[in-house]
């Protein structure tokens, strides 16, 4: 693919090359789209020169279509000119994939593996491993979003985003991407704008044109994005910061300490936020917010 060149492949010792992330499913006769990506040994310009040729990837189709089952194939791709001339590029001869469902992003997960025309096939016996490995980093990996962005199994994520301290995107709900896609040029995917980044202990909005915004949030070391309209909420920031961090099972003490209060703050911020709220219990508290939330995304 894009880190070695073709001539890499065949060397005694050369390293396997990788692709992963979220795509678009290429159903109703839409192009199948990449949206986030992350890669082993490949350029970085490999997911936009992968959108440029997608719509003729048969093999690609093929694993969307077989969510959870590991396709195999060997050969160069040509299905057209232009599909053939990127696989011969990036020495693509041999690939393994496995797709599977995200139903709360609206994507599909993918991960990719390929060699060169100089190396041997993807054996059975890869196959099998290669499709328990993955399917078992996904059920982490999941989970892991699932926690940091504060939803269930069942939740709505098409509008949440979540990234590390450096930008790089690591969960990418699709009207997020769409909205992302629409409002900066040349964007692939892959890092947001080093401005956002410098985001305090407490939410803060990022209009996105006039009507819509992101706010974003710190969770620990990561930054959670969730998608709503370009106006404040009912809550001033710090209050919100603390609210979510108590709907979502923090202490006092915990809360106090990762935003810089004491907790004797951090007790009227919450008690404000109750009564701003008009609840007057945690369950009552994860509802309201959920519902801020969904009133925000609509």
């Amino acid at each position: 693919m894009a880190g070695p060149g073709p001539g890499a492949a065949g060397r005694t010792g050369a390293v396997s090359r990788a692709w992963w992330g979220q795509c678009s499913s290429g159903a109703d006769e839409a192009p199948p789209t990449n949206w986030l990506h992350g890669s082993l040994h490949l350029a970085l310009s490999f997911g936009a020169e992968w959108n440029e040729v997608g719509q003729a990837d048969r093999f690609a189709r093929q694993s969307l279509r077989h969510l959870g089952q590991v396709c195999r194939s060997s050969g160069h791709r040509s299905a057209g000119d232009a599909l053939e001339s990127f696989s011969r590029r990036h020495d693509i001869f041999h690939a393994m994939a496995i797709s599977m469902d995200l139903p709360a992003s609206g994507f599909r997960f993918f991960v990719s593996v390929y060699r060169g025309e100089s190396e041997r096939a993807f054996s059975e016996l890869e196959a099998m491993v290669f499709g328990e490995f993955c399917q078992h980093l996904m059920q982490l990996w999941q989970q892991r979003v699932w926690e940091s962005l504060g939803l269930s199994q069942a939740g709505e994520g098409d509008q949440r985003a979540l990234c590390d301290a450096q930008g790089r995107l690591i969960y990418l709900g699709r009207s997020v991407a769409q909205t992302l896609a629409r409002h900066l040029n040349n964007w692939q995917g892959e890092v947001l704008p080093g401005e956002w980044l410098d985001s305090g202990p407490a939410p803060r909005l990022l209009p996105l044109g006039a009507r819509e915004a992101l706010r974003v949030q710190r969770q620990g070391e990561l930054l959670a994005l969730s998608l709503g309209p370009a106006t404040a909420g009912p809550l001033p920031p710090r209050e919100l910061a603390v609210a979510w961090r108590f709907a979502q099972g923090q202490s006092h003490k915990a809360i106090a300490l990762e935003l810089g209060l004491s907790p004797a703050t951090v007790r009227t911020y919450l008690r404000d936020a109750y009564q701003r709220l008009g609840v007057d219990n945690r369950v009552a508290l994860i509802h309201r917010l959920a519902a801020l939330d969904g009133g925000a995304a609509s």
